[in-house]
């Protein structure tokens, strides 16, 4: 057997081996052709951040950096507390705050602070600027701020990196030591003097900083081609010679606006400037000037593998919170108080020790919220902190080179053709396309954390995909005419499940069927007859409105493995269980009924926002034997169930309104499902036409699901449904009412509570504890 299993298999190679490589040439030319395309671009940015958050997260927390965010209750307590207000304003904070700042990260021995942020604007009291820059003078604390670019900057002078950058703003006075217990005065007794105006030379020696290349392309241009020329927007004169560094901190986003790259680098055609974690990083490791060189960044003796062009993508790790150590900006704040009263500080002695600082927004309000690849609402200070990380301890992630991409490319062309047309195997046709993807992102995920190389998933996968389509054509040729023919012939007098269900058995569909047991759902929409009245002048309206509500409940059912049966105006009838048979038919419409009441909620606060009636609804469901199969004439078949059991699944539907529930379930439903779901007994009830009594209950949630409050409701409902049947009218109204009381919109307790009122007054003779289930 296995002798002629190979045998057939050399004979498919012999005969179709050219066709095989010509059609995984022609699939690695389409993919490699689509590789720029803003689609595959898309898609290998999804594959990427997927790869990302699957295989890199969870990362220890970094011990080297520590972010002091300006978070929600740093901008509360400053705006709550009247001294803080009176010294430091609202955001964005006057520079004094800074300097206090400064001050404690400095006696709290952080080695170096970044400032995500930029100070391009005078204060309106230059002494705090000039008070600032006074202590970062004092302290000696490596203190480095953000530059941004922009069109509307004047272009610098050309930068003469051998002279220093001169301290050009005078000194301002220090600040009086705080007299006593109260707040600590912010320069109220000194002069002002004026800021000079800075040289063209001195500014330019303060923002430009030297980089090289060393072969490859020319720097990243800080304008694109569509934009206009930019250039860096000067800081405030105080702080140029008082900070020790400026970067640029523009945002890196790629075209959908995620962070995932940056450029360490750029050039505005005058002078080179780097991004702020670069700058601080090159006088933490001493280094005069940053060198690309190929594939390599250097900076001193540090060198880290960069892409071609200059930049790498980040390694996250995962969430900003879950990288590094969040510190309230007012923690830092309250500890420069409590050290200047001489006080012991709140902080331990550790959080900021030889570490280095970033400092950014984390609150809305500072309006610094981007995007990367672990969440859509990251703060912007996520990227600066795990630059500044990666260059102290880790690797960037790089890209593989193109020829490694494309000979994964075409690998995966040739596997993926040679495998189909070899095997022509249905199963393995359907399962292949799936496990190419899955198994492309399970590389790049690996090759991500192990080796920080991002090697391409989309073209791979589609060249991958679109052999695999080529090698289905070739083994499908004739059965698609024969499929196609079928479908022609019948589609126009027949359901189009019905002509699936020939193609797939190849058998003229009969008009017999079977008994068997299947559950059925049927919803209906309450007051669907004033609903339609609303919309006589514009029927149109009516059924867009109603299309939508059935699109709905029925992608609901349909995810749950439901056969929808027939829509009757505004009623829906879906069976489990049949044509396909499913042992667990109770629970998927069980799970079906919850997600379509959910989905109806929705779509119901959508409704009334605009303004359309509501649809509410209500859902029957009940499990039994039924005679389901083909009904119909010999010009029109329709696939269905009848039974005693569809009855009655119809008729709980309705009885909904009697007992203020949205979902009741039948007896066989609820002991083939009992163990996956949350209900309350109901009653128990006697249907028109028959004698035995059957019990009934409403569905609340899958199993474990079902909150506390609820909980305690079923449980006084059950009580007092116990009294009720022992006639016991007048206490089960008492505790029906309590109940009523803590829960006024639970309708079965009020239904209950009604009847038993009313048999309380006039007790009914026979009681037997069951009530009639009418048409």
């Amino acid at each position: 057997m296995a002798g002629e299993t190979w045998k057939t298999i050399q004979e498919r190679w012999r005969h179709h081996g050219l066709l095989m490589l010509g059609v995984a040439v022609a699939a690695t030319l389409v993919a490699w052709a689509f590789e720029s395309s803003p689609l595959m671009e898309d898609a290998e940015h999804s594959a990427y951040d997927h790869a990302l958050r699957t295989y890199t997260a969870g990362r220890a927390r970094s011990d080297q950096v520590v972010v002091v965010a300006i978070d929600q209750s740093t901008i509360d307590a400053i705006s709550q507390d009247a001294q803080l207000q009176a010294n430091f304003g609202n955001w964005p904070y006057t520079r004094t705050l800074w300097a206090r700042v400064a001050q404690e990260l400095k006696a709290a021995g952080a080695r170096a602070v970044l400032f995500d942020a930029v100070m391009d604007e005078r204060a309106s009291d230059e002494s705090s600027d000039l008070g600032f820059a006074q202590v970062l003078r004092e302290t000696g604390l490596p203190f480095y701020v953000g530059v941004v670019s922009s069109g509307a900057a004047k272009p610098l002078v050309r930068a003469d990196f051998q002279a220093p950058v001169p301290l050009t703003a005078p000194e301002a006075p220090p600040p009086a030591e705080p007299p006593g217990d109260t707040f600590p005065e912010e320069f109220e007794d000194a002069p002002a003097p004026a800021t000079p105006a800075l040289t063209p030379e001195v500014l330019a020696r303060a923002l430009a900083f030297p980089v090289s290349r060393e072969g490859g392309g020319p720097l990243r241009p800080l304008q694109t081609a569509s934009s206009p020329p930019r250039h860096p927007v000067p800081p405030t004169p105080a702080l140029v010679g008082a900070v020790n560094g400026f970067g640029l901190v523009d945002t890196e986003a790629d075209p959908d606006g995620f962070m995932r790259r940056t450029f360490f680098a750029y050039t505005d055609g005058i002078n080179t400037y780097t991004t702020l974690p670069v700058r601080m990083m090159a006088d933490l490791l001493g280094a005069k000037e940053v060198t690309f060189s190929g594939r390599t960044l250097r900076l001193g003796g540090r060198t880290w593998p960069v892409d071609a062009d200059g930049s790498a993508a980040l390694d996250y790790g995962g969430a900003l919170h879950e990288r590094f150590q969040l510190v309230p900006l007012i923690s830092v704040l309250n500890d420069w108080i409590h050290r200047a009263h001489g006080e012991r500080v709140k902080l331990p002695a550790d959080t900021f020790q030889g570490k280095v600082v970033v400092i950014g927004g984390t609150a809305v309000g500072v309006n610094d919220i981007k995007a990367t690849p672990f969440s859509a609402t990251q703060p912007g200070l996520v990227k600066q902190a795990t630059v500044v990380d990666t260059l102290l301890s880790g690797t960037f992630i790089t890209r593989a080179p193109p020829a490694v991409n494309l000979a994964l490319t075409f690998l995966m062309a040739l596997v993926s053709v040679v495998l189909l047309m070899t095997a022509r195997w249905t199963l393995l046709e359907v399962v292949w396309p799936l496990a190419l993807v899955q198994g492309l992102l399970v590389l790049t995920g690996l090759l991500l954390k192990t080796a920080h190389t991002h090697v391409l998933m989309a073209m791979p996968a589609l060249a991958g995909v679109g052999a695999s389509v080529a090698a289905l054509a070739f083994n499908h040729l004739v059965a698609n005419r024969e499929t196609q023919f079928i479908r022609q012939a019948f589609h126009r007098f027949m359901e189009p499940k019905l002509v699936e269900q020939m193609i797939r058995s190849r058998q003229l569909p009969r008009l017999d069927g079977e008994n068997k047991e299947i559950t059925a759902f049927f919803s209906d929409i309450r007051g669907f007859s004033t609903f339609s009245e609303r919309f006589k002048e514009d029927p149109r309206q009516l059924v867009r409105i109603l299309n939508t509500y059935l699109t709905t409940v029925s992608g609901a059912l349909l995810r749950e493995g439901g056969c929808l049966d027939k829509y009757i105006g505004d009623a829906v009838v879906c069976l489990f269980g049949a044509p396909m048979a499913q042992e667990d038919h109770a629970v998927r419409a069980c799970r079906g009924a919850l997600a379509a009441k959910a989905a109806v909620d929705a779509l119901r606060e959508d409704f009334r926002q605009k303004g359309f009636p509501d649809v509410f609804t209500r859902i029957g469901v009940n499990s039994a034997v039924n005679f389901v199969g083909n009904f119909g004439s010999d010009q029109l078949f329709s696939y269905t169930a009848i039974g005693d059991g569809m009855n009655l699944a119809a008729r709980l539907e309705g009885a909904n309104k009697a007992y203020g529930s949205v979902i009741m379930i039948g007896p066989r439903t609820y002991e083939l499902a009992k163990e996956h779901i949350e209900v309350r007994e109901l009653d128990r009830v006697r249907v028109a036409g028959k004698t035995e009594a059957v019990t009934v209950y409403e569905l609340l949630a899958l199993k474990g699901q079902l909150d506390a409050a609820t909980r305690h409701t079923v449980a006084r409902y059950h009580e007092a449904l116990g009294l009720y049947r022992e006639a016991r009218f007048a206490e089960a109204a008492a505790v029906l009412e309590a109940e009523a009381a803590r829960s006024p919109e639970d309708g079965p307790t009020a239904k209950l509570l009604e009847r038993c009122r009313e048999y309380r007054e006039a007790p009914p003779e026979n009681f037997d504890g069951v009530a009639n289930l009418e048409k």
